[in-house]
């Protein structure tokens, strides 16, 4: 049971990092996707202002309930294995300190304080390995080399920042050859008859702040757009309601 509560926590520790970077890949901030991750795995929930970062896109709303299935089923395990480690009980080891050394309740005794230290040991290991910088930014970047490669779900070319009131926020969008603003004018978007604001553009080392009406969107461009996030999505962002349902 000792081995089965420290594989657990381990695979746990797993599947929370690759969690953190499927979220990412939606387009979620690094910090924000790792603290989203956890708490749904951990089932603790997230602030109200964030629930529509992952309610609001079907894709992020697939991964949170995988999450959320596979938490509740290692929470239920590392409880089980937690209990019978620290439960005394007559084992093959408790029965050899018998025949051997003590009576059966200090053989049991021992059998359990042996449980425990081996059980902090295992513990403190997997923390010390899942916390080390170096280890974890390598099993990161291979795990998102191996969700990209094979495809699980669609990256997406946008990254909401910040979440307002009634819905509104400040999305990054990054202008694909598909986006229905590809080659127009500013003022040709219709993105300010839509209730969406270009607040800069990013073009390579290039940054336009405040852009005038005037200005040509071309690819490749970052557009750094406040409005309601649910409009920002469907007009600059329109495939992202249509992801592919892949696991």
């Amino acid at each position: 049971m000792f081995l089965i509560f420290v594989f657990t926590l381990a695979v746990s520790f797993i599947v929370v990092r690759i969690g953190a970077v499927a979220f990412q890949l939606t387009g979620l901030e690094w910090s924000l996707a790792k603290f989203q991750s956890l708490s749904c795995f951990t089932g603790t929930g997230f602030t109200t202002k964030e629930a529509e970062l992952i309610t609001g896109i079907p894709q992020r709303r697939k991964i949170a309930s995988i999450l959320m299935v596979l938490g509740n089923a290692g929470l239920v395990v590392l409880i089980a294995s937690f209990a019978s480690t620290l439960m005394p009980k007559e084992t093959a080891l408790s029965n050899l300190l018998m025949k051997r050394f003590l009576p059966l309740p200090l053989a049991d005794s021992a059998v359990v304080l042996l449980n425990r230290t081996l059980l902090a040991a295992g513990v403190i290991i997997v923390y010390k390995i899942f916390t080390n910088n170096m280890l974890t930014l390598k099993l990161t970047d291979y795990m998102r080399a191996k969700i990209v490669k094979r495809q699980f779900f669609s990256r997406v070319s946008f990254e909401e920042l910040l979440l307002a009131t009634g819905g509104y926020g400040v999305s990054k969008v990054t202008v694909r050859r598909e986006s229905p603003v590809l080659n127009k004018k500013l003022s040709e978007s219709n993105l300010r008859e839509n209730g969406i604001n270009v607040l800069a553009i990013s073009r390579g080392k290039e940054t336009l702040a405040n852009p005038s009406a005037q200005t040509d969107i071309r690819e490749a461009d970052e557009l750094v757009c406040f409005g309601k996030l649910e409009d920002i999505r469907k007009h600059l962002c329109p495939n992202t309601e249509k992801y592919p349902d892949k696991n």
